[in-house]
């Protein structure tokens, strides 16, 4: 799939958002390794605390589909700068998908483009973990 494709995913993913209390919505496309794509939006709780985020969304889906490699992610937000990733959504996305290519777009255009360690230079996974046998080296 190649790079306007995948952010047609997210922005089209992003039409599914359920954010009625910030107005932020954000689509999420991820790339699997056999060339799948799977999509997520964000879901908002009045709580705030309970809200998931579009790119959890995704790698969750993709899970739940027994999908384990990923190559890259595209998210959508309506703004004109880059929308990054959270930090929790970081934390993931490396933890299930390594180094991925993260491309970041608006409803009309890329915004930026990044390597996940570039937005997570000191990530925690397995490696960090006393007496991991199951620690992956990314």
């Amino acid at each position: 799939m190649n790079d306007t494709s995948l952010l047609d995913a997210a922005r089209t993913a992003r039409k599914h958002a359920h954010a009625p209390f910030s107005g932020f919505q954000v689509g999420a496309a991820l790339e699997c390794a056999d060339g799948r794509i799977v999509t997520g939006c964000n879901v908002e709780n009045a709580t705030y605390g309970l809200t998931i985020c579009a790119e959890r969304v995704a790698v969750v889906k993709a899970i739940s589909e027994g999908v384990r490699q990923f190559t890259r992610i595209a998210i959508v937000a309506d703004t004109d700068a880059p929308t990054p990733p959270c930090g929790a959504c970081r934390q993931i996305l490396w933890e299930f998908g390594g180094d991925l290519e993260v491309i970041l777009g608006n409803l009309e255009r890329e915004t930026g483009r990044y390597r996940l360690k570039d937005l997570l230079p000191l990530p925690f996974d397995g490696r960090a973990l006393n007496g991991s046998r199951n620690g992956a080296s990314r």
